[in-house]
């Protein structure tokens, strides 16, 4: 009998000045870890630190910056012993190298092992899980007049592609999880048509990762101009994801989207214990 599988929340920790929502507000280390601690406490089992922001229009960060913002926070999350993995978002190899020397176990690259090729042996060599996102353009371009013929069908192929290349470069294909991109490269519309498809991205069989916390889209649909004030919005998306199969959930506000998701497995999880004793 199968069942469903848990969900897991990933807890965002911004090293930036400049992320559209929390930006600045945990560029002091110590700051930084007492979040992340704190996303822990509430339920997070993984912590996402990254030290370069990848919204709409942002510029790249050099290598040296990117270093000096992770690594102390990765470390004090490290020597803290959590109860939860950390992940280091980043596509520069030399920076994923180094967090996870420093106690990262996971690498979330928004290029998909695109951005640096030195990107997946890295990954390879220290066995560590990753997260392969689709994104159209980069984040200073991506937004620019984005289209598709058919968004659920080619991000679904090309995170199927991106999956076979990284098991070709030797990743444990059991440490991949896949990311639609909600809000890179997409319009509104976008966003919505990928979440209602999720069931196909799901059927590629690895961890499906969606990351709709506080993004524009949501103050779009509902007029909430401020992304701190986006958690229904995002609590609404997380569960309609959790229904169609995604199982990680990258966000911003841990406890509420943990607390909506249990309710919401609560209640789904008997509709598929009877769907599949009755195959």
């Amino acid at each position: 009998m199968s069942s469903r599988p848990a969900f897991v929340v990933m807890g965002v920790v911004n090293v930036t000045p400049d992320s559209f929502s929390d930006g600045g507000r945990y560029l002091d280390r110590r700051a930084a870890v007492e979040h992340g601690l704190e996303l822990v406490a509430q339920g997070a089992a993984i912590v996402d630190v990254g030290g370069e922001s990848t919204r709409p229009g942002a510029e790249p960060v050099p290598e040296a910056e990117e270093l000096a913002r992770v690594l102390p926070v990765i470390r004090g999350l490290a020597d803290a012993r959590p109860r939860a993995r950390i992940s280091v978002d980043t596509a520069k190899a030399a920076v994923a190298a180094a967090a996870l020397e420093a106690g990262a176990e996971i690498v979330n690259d928004v290029t998909a092992l695109r951005g640096d090729p030195e990107m997946a042996g890295v990954i390879a060599r220290a066995g560590a899980g990753c997260c392969l996102m689709h994104m159209r353009g980069e984040p200073r371009t991506m937004q620019i007049d984005p289209r598709y013929d058919d968004v659920v069908g080619e991000v679904r192929e090309f995170l199927a592609e991106r999956l076979r290349f990284a098991v070709r470069q030797g990743i444990d294909p059991e440490g991949i999880m896949l990311d639609p991109g909600i809000g890179f490269g997409k319009t509104t519309e976008h966003n919505l048509e990928l979440i209602a498809g999720l069931g196909e991205l799901a059927e590629l069989g690895r961890p499906v990762l969606v990351g709709t916390s506080r993004k524009s889209f949501l103050g779009r649909l509902t007029g909430r101009q401020d992304p701190s004030e986006r958690l229904a919005g995002t609590i609404a998306t997380c569960v309609m994801a959790f229904e169609r199969g995604a199982s990680v959930f990258r966000v911003h506000d841990v406890a509420p989207v943990r607390d909506a998701l249990q309710v919401a497995a609560a209640t789904v999880a008997p509709r598929w214990r009877t769907t599949s004793s009755t195959r």
